[in-house]
């Protein structure tokens, strides 16, 4: 009997090994905090277009990436940010969801949920894929990539909670030492 579980626990294993080294011989990046955040061009549910380096040297930024508008976990964290988004605003931060789903979809999913920030729609998947979010399944991971004033990566938290997930991202701002928005000067 331990000698099975023995034999599946290493096939387990090589299987993991085998993905994870298939993901970097596609290109696939492992961001990590310190990293130069990739930079990304991409229409919003507000109607405008918002690029990484438009907050360089200006604000922190968060990416909530999520796997698919009216899905239930996708709504749950998208109802979270839209009632709790004052906890962001005391942060000096500009905070989106994104996924790869249409503009369209994520504009009427951000107004039934009436989401008060942007939701970033990345369709041909290039953003998502620089980011490492994009899964086998062709959707994003539910990933958050919170990302300093310099550009690089401050953290990235792959074990988001739907439910939780504004008071998390305040916490975690409070945390990496972002600073308050009262402290920014005009």
């Amino acid at each position: 009997m331990k000698a099975t579980l023995a034999v599946h626990l290493a096939a387990a294993a090589a299987l993991l090994i085998g993905l994870g080294a298939s993901a970097m011989a596609q290109g696939t990046p492992e961001l990590k905090p310190g990293d130069t955040a990739p930079n990304w061009k991409l229409s919003a549910s507000d109607g405008k277009t918002y690029s990484l380096a438009d907050f360089k040297g200006k604000q922190a930024v968060v990416v909530a990436w999520f796997p698919k508008a009216f899905t239930e976990g996708c709504t749950i964290e998208c109802k979270s940010l839209a009632e709790n988004g004052h906890l962001l605003e005391k942060y000096d931060v500009t905070y989106f969801m994104a996924s790869v789903d249409p503009l369209e979809d994520n504009t009427k999913f951000g107004a039934e949920y009436q989401a008060d920030y942007p939701i970033l729609s990345d369709p041909n998947k290039e953003t998502a894929k620089a980011y490492g979010v994009l899964s086998e399944r062709g959707l994003a991971n539910r990933w958050t990539f919170y990302i300093g004033k310099d550009g690089k990566i401050l953290a990235v938290d792959k074990a988001v909670k739907p439910a939780t997930s504004a008071e998390d991202m305040a916490a975690k701002l409070g945390e990496l030492g972002v600073a308050p928005r009262s402290s920014v000067q005009d």
